[in-house]
């Protein structure tokens, strides 16, 4: 029927009325798209807890410590029930949760002497791809920039309190609390909402020891609560700027805590569940499959592609982990043994190190002596059934050889042939080879050794209390039956020195040169020692091989091994050498000011007082970028702002370096003469009492000299 004319403009103005539904329909979509995408593409929260076991959280079933903020986040989210990390080292298994890579892939196989490698692409340079502001806030050193993991962040900060070289490096934290404040200052300045957030926390991490208000508890869930706690004012900060609810938040830890398990307290040595598997939520935005629990095993590397795909980015070509994105919905994602090393004992005591391959049923470890666990039945690894299921034990370590194939054990540092000449011509002739030199099976079992390891955390632990005899008495005993063990020569000579004792130290380091060839820092120990028995051109021989020989990637050592060749040189009266010297080590290193303490010292040497004390306090000033700060600077400082009259400015130099450095007696004793100058006997004697108190012989002639010297007056 043809349309007649009435109908004809009804028909149009029908046509028209359904063309602008249907724009108004397309632009709705649109928006809506558009809006999702854009709702989707952040914020992102990576929230690291570290030294974190998961069976010590009331979401896995723990009721001895609460933990509301992360019970509460994992109501809001996913949670992962066998989540396990590839190492029970800090550094190696951040550097696997950012990278997506295994240790043996990224390289980084140890908390000390590994980089990571310039072409290694992290998280934060992906996201910052695609449009992302990144910023990366950690409380422990072992994460300091240096190690390159802050490659790929707007603003990276591992700002620590200044500490001495004496504190063991695994010690060296601030307060979350602290981070936090400097993560919400970085907020502060946001215009977006796409933001990646990496926030590390270290207060599970030993010594445990909680604050007061936690203490209820036992020390380790003391400060598992504590960590909640300061988890709870960072979900609160993004509340509080209405970000928290399209967040996209992990939640996890790099490892756990033995807690004597196994017969290890602490962490690096084994790799059983306690300190392999870790907690892992995932809040997604919108509190979408909120509530959820997953029982399939994951890994820290799958979580770079789950990012990634979650907010729809494309995939990283080459990566082993998998999105866990289906598992949010209650799909299946592919099965894959989830791997695990522990190359600590290697690397610091010489025994062999450990690998692992964990699936739904069984944990294997391949160790001089396999180990094999029926997780269904035996959760707690107790019975070792490897003998028992020999098809079993051998298909999971070919599964493990092949997923290694290829790899090899990465030395911190490998020692040249040539280098090993050199270090042979002064004098080094019983020298160990290297990390990569022993077959496992040719090593000691580390299931064999762990009370030798709980004795020397023992022994360092009396070295915190100040009992330096008795720990240098277990130090002694401990190498005596396990000479390969590196970081106890260490400590002895470390002792040795703050006995007074140089000339065993020197004995004790070029010991530990032998056992550990690779390390810089035994030969520049050496070189120190040399030039503190005045061995001017000995010292300097050490030195220069130390700097040659360290590894190009570490700067830390470089730098250090100029910084002595520095002093060797005005030890020398060398001083366009101490320059010279001095200025290589500031290139490698510009947070170390060598070039103006060296300016200090010579005007200081030539009793020019005055001109001494502006090199110094720019030397000083330069310093605070440093988290390891320099020995003797303050001391030099303060004496000649004393020996100027300038007591008020020198009175908190001095006392700084009196307490960075307990050991530094000189320190001690210009405090002790500044308060007599300044009217305040009590105070100077109570620096003359401490003197008494040194465990060094020369503390106490020093305190008698003093006393002679007051006495006089």
């Amino acid at each position: 029927m043809v349309p007649t004319g009435r109908q004809r403009p009804l028909r149009h103005a029908a046509v028209g009325g359904m063309a602008v539904l249907l724009v108004a329909i397309l632009l709705g979509l649109t928006w809506w798209f558009w809006n999702a995408q854009s709702r989707a593409l952040g914020p992102v929260v990576l929230i690291s807890i570290d030294t974190l076991r998961a069976d010590h959280l009331p979401m896995y079933g723990y009721r001895a410590v609460r933990t509301p903020t992360l019970d509460a986040l994992a109501a809001d989210g996913v949670v992962f029930e066998n989540a396990y990390a590839p190492s029970p080292q800090t550094l190696p298994s951040h550097v696997s949760i950012l990278s997506g890579r295994q240790p043996f892939e990224h390289g980084v196989r140890d908390n000390v002497g590994f980089t990571i490698k310039p072409d290694e692409k992290l998280l934060p340079a992906m996201l910052r791809e695609a449009g992302f502001a990144t910023g990366g806030f950690v409380s422990a050193y072992v994460l300091r920039d240096q190690t390159g993991i802050a490659r790929g962040f707007d603003r990276f900060d591992a700002r620590l309190s200044p500490s001495s070289p004496e504190i063991a490096v695994g010690e060296l934290q601030r307060d979350g609390m602290a981070t936090l404040a400097a993560a919400n200052q970085w907020l502060d300045g946001l215009q977006s909402p796409r933001f990646f957030l990496f926030f590390h926390i270290y207060e599970p991490h030993s010594p445990h020891t909680p604050p007061a208000r936690f203490r209820e508890w036992a020390p380790y869930d003391g400060e598992i609560a504590s960590a909640d706690e300061i988890v709870g004012s960072l979900v609160a900060s993004l509340k509080r700027r209405g970000l928290y609810d399209d967040a996209l938040i992990v939640l996890l830890s790099d490892h756990g805590e033995g807690l004597g398990d196994h017969g290890e307290q602490e962490h690096g040595l084994f790799l059983y569940r306690e300190t392999i598997r870790v907690p892992l939520i995932v809040k997604l935005p919108r509190r979408q499959s909120a509530g959820r629990r997953v029982a399939a095993p994951v890994q820290h590397i799958d979580l770079v592609p789950t990012i990634l795909d979650a907010l729809q980015l494309p995939a990283r070509p080459g990566l082993r982990g998998r999105s866990l994105r289906p598992l949010f919905t209650g799909g299946t994602i592919p099965e894959q043994g989830l791997y695990a090393e522990a190359l600590y004992s290697r690397y610091h005591f010489g025994w062999s190190e450990l690998y692992a391959l964990t699936d739904d049923r069984y944990a294997y470890i391949r160790a001089p002596r396999d180990e094999l666990y029926d997780l269904q039945q035996d959760a707690g690894e107790r019975r070792n059934v490897a003998s028992e299921r020999e098809s079993t034990r051998l298909a999971m370590r070919n599964a493990l050889e092949r997923l290694t194939s290829g790899a090899r054990i990465d030395a911190p540092g490998e020692v040249s042939p040539e280098a090993r000449e050199r270090l042979r011509a002064l004098g080094y002739v019983g020298m160990a080879p290297s990390a990569a030199g022993f077959p496992a099976a040719e090593l000691p079992d580390p299931k064999d050794k762990v009370r030798v390891l709980e004795r020397y955390r023992a022994a360092i632990a009396l070295v915190r209390q100040g009992q330096f005899e008795a720990a240098l008495s277990s130090f002694r005993a401990i190498v005596q039956e396990n000479p390969l063990m590196a970081d106890v020569w260490s400590e002895i000579g470390g002792l040795e020195l703050r006995l007074g004792r140089p000339e065993d130290a020197l004995g004790t380091y070029k010991r530990l040169v032998e056992v550990a060839p690779h390390d810089p820092a035994a030969l520049i120990s050496v070189a120190d020692t040399l030039l503190k028995l005045g061995r001017v051109e000995e010292a300097r021989a050490q030195a220069a091989l130390a700097a040659t020989t360290a590894p190009a990637n570490d700067a830390r050592w470089r730098a250090t091994a100029h910084q002595t060749l520095a002093m060797i040189a005005l030890a020398r009266r060398d001083e366009g050498g101490a320059r010279s010297e001095a200025t290589l080590a500031n290139q490698i290193d510009p947070t170390l000011p060598m070039p103006q303490y060296v300016e200090g010292l010579i005007r200081y040497n030539a009793n020019q007082f005055e001109g001494a004390v502006p090199f110094f306090t720019q030397a000083l000033k330069e310093t605070a970028a440093r988290t390891i700060q320099m020995p003797e600077l303050r001391y030099y400082l303060g004496d000649a702002l004393a020996r100027l009259e300038r007591y008020a400015e020198a009175e908190p130099v001095l006392a700084e370096e009196a307490r960075l450095f307990p050991s530094e007696l000189r320190a001690h004793a210009a405090l002790a003469m500044l308060y007599r100058a300044t009217g305040r006997p009590r105070e100077s004697d109570r620096e003359v009492d401490a003197m008494e108190r040194s465990p060094m012989s020369e503390g106490r002639v020093l305190a008698a000299k003093l006393r002679r010297m007051f006495a006089a007056r």
